[in-house]
């Protein structure tokens, strides 16, 4: 099992990768996408995204500023203001 996850900004595509999970901090409080989850948007709030590679590992933490998150049948893409490094 693996989720299809895009971070972008408005100048590139930062990451596209098979992971496990990834944890959002939504403007309304973190939550995380597994493979198959149900379709929706949220916006973000500034924060972490946490990735996980494989169940069970240690997260990655990504620093990102504003945008939203879609997940759909694909996957789930970020759409951050920007990324840190």
């Amino acid at each position: 099992m693996s989720l299809h996850f895009e971070l972008v900004t408005p100048a590139r595509l930062v990451r596209s990768e098979e992971v496990f999970m990834v944890e959002v901090p939504g403007s309304e409080g973190n939550f995380g996408v597994l493979e198959g989850h149900a379709p929706f948007m949220s916006t973000i709030q500034d924060g972490a995204l946490r990735v996980y590679r494989t169940n069970g590992a240690a997260p990655e933490d990504i620093r990102i500023t504003g945008g939203f998150a879609e997940v759909s049948e694909k996957g789930l893409t970020v759409l951050a203001e920007h990324v840190e490094g």
